[in-house]
């Protein structure tokens, strides 16, 4: 994720870091080199060019800009959805081990281990799902959270954050057998475990589930062709200057194209996706202070403006 303060109009246009531009720099060029070529072909065989008007291409643009605003629409609702669940998900997390260090009595030596459990649980919850998310392996930031005995059973799990799930009800259950806690309050800490769950089904739905094929090529395909044909639109009104507006028009196009590509994905390693790291850091942190832990791990901060 990229973040960056506010700039200046002059330093706005020299910005890649996190601009789609690199990503569409092949398609613009190509693009303003076809608008050359058109350009200069019209000078010298002007007779063979028919003589189109501009009308036909500002219908089918206006076409092609609701096309491209519904896609971005839902690719960012995909994106804005998933940064939703991720903030619940710090919400069941911190109330899950308020209520844990509340509700069991720390002062004996099995509600002190519970709490550390429990607590310790929901952290290693939070980076497996974001490395479950982000198909990467877990085991370096999830192992000093667990047990000794947990790592074999949890390593043939398929789905290794519902695994911790039923691991962290397991404790709950364990808890109530030896009346560390009431059957009311067992319930409310089991609510914030199905909350989990339910972050955990939302993200996996998204992560499996991309915007239509068919629609996507459709939009695609519009795209390349409307940018293909417009220097022939516009060569006898502008003249030398069709490279111009082509790669100008080929930018909005191709580069809003582009930009719902990666926010179709939330989760993914590109510049606009979610920081999922920072963000399971920052709950890991939170956590082990709420367990009275003195020492930290590093807040991760941007890096040339992106935040992982």
């Amino acid at each position: 994720m990229i973040v960056r303060k506010k700039t200046n109009i002059f330093k706005l246009f020299f910005i890649l870091r996190g601009s789609i531009v690199p990503k569409i720099l092949p398609q613009i060029l190509f693009v303003a080199s076809l608008g050359g070529a058109v350009a200069i072909a019209h000078r010298h065989y002007a007779p063979i060019f028919p003589n189109i008007t501009v009308a036909p291409f500002a219908l089918l643009g206006i076409a092609l800009s609701l096309f491209l605003g519904f896609r971005n629409n839902a690719s960012y609702d995909r994106w804005w959805e998933a940064r939703k669940e991720w903030g619940q998900l710090l919400v069941d997390s911190r109330s899950l081990s308020r209520q844990v260090t509340s509700y069991i009595d720390g002062d004996t030596e099995s509600g002190k281990w519970a709490q550390v459990r429990m607590i310790r649980l929901t952290i290693a919850f939070n980076h497996a799902l974001r490395h479950r998310l982000r198909k990467t392996d877990p085991w370096d930031d999830i192992s000093q959270h667990l047990e000794a005995d947990d790592i074999a059973p949890l390593k043939k799990s398929r789905n290794l954050p519902d695994a911790l799930l039923r691991m962290m009800a397991g404790k709950l259950g364990a808890c109530r057998q030896k009346n560390m806690l009431s059957e009311f309050l067992i319930q409310s800490l089991d609510d914030r475990i199905t909350s989990m769950a339910g972050v955990q089904a939302a993200c996996e739905r998204i992560e499996s589930t991309p915007l239509p094929f068919a629609y996507s090529l459709l939009v695609q395909r519009t795209a390349y062709l409307y940018c293909f044909i417009l220097p022939f639109g516009i060569v006898a009104s502008q003249g030398f200057a069709t490279p111009l507006f082509c790669a100008i028009v080929a930018y909005a196009f191709f580069g809003l194209d582009a930009l719902s590509d990666e926010l179709e994905e939330p989760f993914g390693h590109s510049a606009n996706n979610l920081p999922l790291a920072a963000m399971a850091r920052a709950t890991e942190i939170n956590l082990l202070e709420i367990l009275g832990e003195e020492i930290f791990p590093e807040p991760i901060l941007p890096i040339k403006h992106l935040l992982e």
